[in-house]
């Protein structure tokens, strides 16, 4: 009885101390709206709905049950019966204060809605109306500005036409943050499974059957996903990289920390914590990794940061140290918040979500291209892409055509599926990329070799990147990117290096190349084509861009000062076979004098010219007679 007396007593001084901002004078309504506000507050919103509607029963002008009915829906992002309710309530009160309040509410809802006219028109009633709250003043101004940005940039793109994959892909109620190899035949992401076991990540992958289609994914290794959280992940573009993010199980710096794991063979090694120069006492997470997986991007929420969730980036200095990260700093990062980055294979594109700077409403998706080591100034990614709804975990192709990004679906909650995009013509990349990939053997027992493979821009005589081929399958992958000629020099010690060339100067070669490359051990009679020295048509002379090259060449005599080598020209059948030889001897001669010139002793050093007596290839093609317009590298001692 006591008990009761207590409670009666207690519910008297609740409904007491609401009567004076509350419009209704109806006890039970009073009580009902008081009780409900009880189960909002845990978050069991069906009851606390139900209870509402009962208050409103009581009283049907009951202004603040509305308010209260439509602030939940808001929660569950019904936007459209949260505004309907938002506008009854305010049918029923002339209580400037409370309007006000709810002006406010009306503006963000019809944003988050893509109803930009509509929130236009109540955040203004807002704004003129509050002179005091700052924090509100400002985010209804950033809101407005919004509004406006979108309402002047909406235009439909007819192309773009966005398609969930298939239910063999988007099997569990969620998947996100999806990423590719450069080859497109692995699709990883993070799956979770549900509200029952919403806290559990795993890191999963699909791969495509020889018909090209995605098949059921599967957990990407019992060595990464463990009981606790694995999810939101990066790779590199040879699918044998693999940094991530755990949250709270392994040993860690902070809340959820970067680690990483190396693919050797077909096995994943035991993932290691990337260190205190990356993660901290705070939050890291949503990394992407460039395509030698030498530069990783990241997101951190640090107190130190620009914004509340910022931007870093880190250099990987060697096989198990990264450099102190760095804040991208205020081109890219604003005071608000900076997700989700993607560098895309050509290093110089980088896409991020933000929603700290003008767009459609949430996070946009916004890029920047990096041009002599700067970032250039973001720009929206634009619409359709981004639209009211927020947008992120954005992954654009090798070739720059497809798109792939997961959607929450509004109207469900816990549900989120991948889906692809053909990336529109105005929305194209303005570097795309390609690949070569194969398998490094041993040129005798054809066995696959762990070989340095290293992309070097011949013009400019820079290393773009560089990889190791697979310790166990021998399997290497390059990523190339239009604008430049390339050389590729594969390497080991005790074995002849190998020089091939990539011509990407031009548009267009896009179309993935496949090249096995056979060393063999240096002894005698050991050859290399030397593909990246260049001369001008019928000149012997070398070009500029051939110094890379050449100092390859010095650099693996210094190595091996025991052995000589002979250099040897070769022409095609163009011109006479006196003309021809002559030619070929003095490029043969112009090689060896540059290697003598730069600390080679000239003893080491044969040259001999075959004019077009050792064709490669029948001089039959333009191509033909190109491979066949060579300098060979032999030893022979």
């Amino acid at each position: 009885m006591r008990n009761s007396i207590i409670l009666i007593f207690i519910l008297s001084a609740l409904i007491a101390q609401s009567q004076p901002v509350l419009n209704t004078r109806n006890k039970k309504a009073i009580e009902l709206y008081v009780e409900a506000d009880n189960f909002r507050v845990r978050g069991e919103f069906k009851q606390a709905l139900s209870l509402l509607d009962q208050a409103i029963d009581k009283d049907e002008n009951f202004s603040e049950a509305y308010f209260r009915k439509a602030l939940i829906y808001k929660t569950l992002r019904n936007y459209s019966r949260s505004n309907e309710l938002f506008n009854k309530g305010l049918s029923l009160t002339a209580d400037a204060k409370k309007q006000k309040s709810y002006f406010f509410e009306l503006g963000e809802n019809y944003l988050l809605e893509g109803n930009y006219q509509q929130s236009l028109l109540f955040l203004d009633r807002y704004l003129e109306a509050e002179i005091l709250n700052k924090a509100k003043i400002e985010q209804a101004t950033r809101w407005k500005a919004n509004d406006q940005y979108a309402i002047r940039n909406i235009k439909e793109i007819s192309q773009f036409r966005p398609h969930a994959l298939s239910d063999t892909v988007n099997v569990a109620p969620m998947q996100y943050f999806p990423v590719l190899t450069a080859d497109e035949r692995e699709l990883i992401f993070t799956r979770r499974l549900g509200p029952k076991d919403e806290d559990t990540e795993d890191l999963v992958v699909s791969r495509k059957d020889p018909k090209g289609k995605w098949m059921s994914p599967v957990s990407i290794s019992p060595a990464i996903n463990s009981p606790f959280n694995e999810g939101t992940c990066t790779i590199s573009a040879n699918g044998r990289q693999l940094i991530f993010t755990s949250c709270y199980g392994r040993k860690g710096y902070g809340s959820c920390d970067l680690f990483e794991s190396k693919k050797v063979g077909d096995e994943w090694t035991i993932p290691v914590n990337l260190g205190p120069e990356i993660n901290s006492p705070s939050w890291e997470s949503q990394p992407s990794l460039s395509a030698d997986g030498r530069t990783l991007f990241f997101v951190s929420e640090r107190r130190t940061g620009l914004g509340k969730k910022d931007i870093y980036v880190s250099y990987k200095l060697d096989e198990n140290r990264w450099s102190k990260a760095e804040n991208l700093g205020d081109k890219i990062n604003t005071p608000y918040d900076e997700i989700s980055p993607f560098i895309h294979v050509n290093g110089r594109t980088l896409f991020f979500a933000s929603n700290g700077m003008p767009g459609f409403g949430g996070h946009d998706l916004y890029r920047s291209e990096k041009e002599n080591g700067q970032w250039s100034e973001p720009v929206n990614f634009g619409y359709p892409v981004n639209t009211h709804e927020d947008q992120f975990s954005l992954f654009i192709t090798t070739d720059g055509q497809h798109g792939f990004y997961s959607h929450e679906d509004n109207e469900k909650a816990n549900s989120s599926k991948i889906f692809e995009i053909n990336v529109p013509e105005e929305l194209q990349l303005r570097y795309k990329s390609n690949y070569v990939k194969g398998i490094v053997r041993d040129k005798k027992t054809n066995k696959p070799l762990n070989a340095r493979l290293e992309l070097l821009n011949m013009d400019k005589n820079e290393l773009v990147s560089f990889v190791r081929s697979d310790s166990v399958t021998g399997e290497y992958l390059m990523v190339l990117t239009q604008g430049a000629d390339y050389g590729l020099y594969v390497s080991r010690p005790g074995y002849l290096f190998q020089s091939l060339n990539f011509n990407y100067q031009a548009e267009g070669n896009l179309i993935p190349v496949s090249v096995d490359v056979y060393l063999e051990p240096v002894e005698m009679g050991a050859t290399a084509v030397l593909n990246n020295l260049f001369f001008d048509l019928n000149k012997y002379e070398l070009k500029d861009k051939s110094i890379t090259e050449l100092d390859k060449i010095i650099r693996f005599l210094n190595e091996n000062p025991t052995i000589r080598v002979e250099i040897s020209g070769h022409t095609d059948n163009a011109g006479t076979p006196a003309y021809n030889l002559q030619l070929s001897q003095k490029r043969a001669q112009s090689v060896s004098d540059y290697l003598s010139t730069h600390g080679i002793e000239a003893r080491r050093l044969l040259q001999k010219g075959f004019g077009a007596t050792k064709p490669l290839k029948p001089n039959d093609s333009e191509e033909n007679r190109q491979i066949n317009r060579r300098i060979e590298f032999r030893v022979v001692k």
